[in-house]
């Protein structure tokens, strides 16, 4: 425990940097390195709370809670609550936070409309409920794609199922906008299971090993699980992808280029040391990259984690980015909250707005489209 709040104090000074472009200077003084530099790397930019993205993903975050035992409501226990701020509990005490849960830690039921949801759950447990009717309870690295469409609201809530230890929480929380001719689809959400992702294994020169988690996006005889049929990702010309990249201490290995054209990002969020054509990248940092050249990966002593989010932008006016609903013009956005005041995009048949599953396995309940 002493090491995760050591990573999260780090992670909370370097929150409040701005974006850097650190180059050795003996980089700088090889006309080649200079070369490789300028092919792919753009930009490298510290990481805060919310990561910054680029067309055509809207938000990315990065939730780390590292929770304690649950007692026999799924929450923590009423002691351990005391000095929060109940239903706004965004600052990290005590290694974890409440976000807007009252006794459990989630996001209680909350619509949106006009894109898509990427749920990537590393450790821990994500209970689903929604206004269509659906329900589920995924994790341990399950991913649910939700497709907003025309309108939904969902809950998404993080039971503390382990009463007899800590409950770890690690998921990532990725927007994906959706073309204006798709806005309006019909609502529906899509699992992949962690035995069902496909994981591409290289081993490299000295014996370490590369593992490439594919989310979407295919990576050489690896064929990503079909996404959502009305998503961007849909059209494999669109190029997108979602990989996590993992590279053992010490391993080197190039990261091919893809189509031109797109938005590349990838994000190094777990690791201490590494090298991107020869420059050094700050630990929770991103690096923009040209999309269409090779770059070498160089981890140090310690194994890398890294996200990867690429697409071809949409190139779409985009209204209330962060918002519940995303829509290409303002008329848009006051005629969604319209509409929510008429049903609340089909109501809410659960007994909480914060509904959670008991002891109930791994599930999913849902009509796929």
């Amino acid at each position: 425990m002493k090491n995760n709040k050591s990573r999260r104090n780090f992670i909370s000074k370097i929150a409040l940097g701005v974006t850097t472009m650190a180059v050795p200077s003996k980089i700088l003084a090889n006309s080649n390195n200079k070369e490789k530099i300028k092919k792919s790397i753009i930009k490298q930019e510290a990481l805060g709370f919310q990561w910054n993205t680029a067309d055509p993903f809207l938000f990315c975050v990065h939730h780390e809670d590292f929770y304690p035992k649950g007692d026999s409501s799924l929450g923590p226990k009423k002691e351990d609550l005391i000095g929060r701020n109940i239903g706004q509990d965004f600052v990290v005490k005590d290694g974890w936070r409440m976000y807007h849960g009252e006794t459990i830690p989630g996001f209680p039921a909350h619509p949106h409309r006009g894109f898509e949801t990427l749920t990537i759950v590393r450790k821990g447990i994500v209970d689903h409920a929604d206004s269509l009717g659906a329900s589920g309870r995924y994790g341990g690295g399950d991913v649910q794609w939700l497709t907003a469409g025309s309108g939904v609201q969902h809950s998404e809530m993080f039971p503390l199922v382990n009463q007899d230890k800590d409950n770890t929480m690690e998921l990532f929380q990725i927007w994906l906008n959706l073309p204006s001719h798709k806005k309006f689809s019909t609502p529906s959400y899509k699992m992949f299971w962690a035995n069902d992702i496909p994981k591409k294994i290289i081993k490299v020169k000295n014996g370490k090993e590369i593992e490439i988690e594919v989310i979407a996006g295919d990576f050489e005889d690896k064929i990503a699980i079909n996404p959502p049929v009305n998503s961007w990702a849909a059209d494999k010309n669109n190029g997108l992808a979602v990989w996590i990249i993992k590279l053992k201490a010490e391993a080197e290995w190039t990261l091919p280029a893809g189509l031109k054209d797109l938005n590349r990002t990838l994000y190094f969020y777990d690791g201490k040391s590494l090298e991107l054509d020869g420059e050094s990248i700050s630990p929770y940092h991103s690096v923009t990259l040209l999309s269409d050249r090779d770059v070498v990966l160089k981890s140090g002593n310690t194994e890398v984690k890294l996200l990867m989010l690429q697409g071809r932008p949409i190139n779409e006016p985009v209204v209330h980015q962060y918002g519940p609903f995303v829509m290409n013009t303002k008329e848009e956005i006051k005629q969604a909250f319209i509409d929510y005041q008429k049903d609340n995009f089909g109501g809410w048949k659960w007994e909480s707005a914060g509904q959670t599953h008991g002891d109930r396995k791994r599930f999913s309940d849902f009509i796929e489209e």
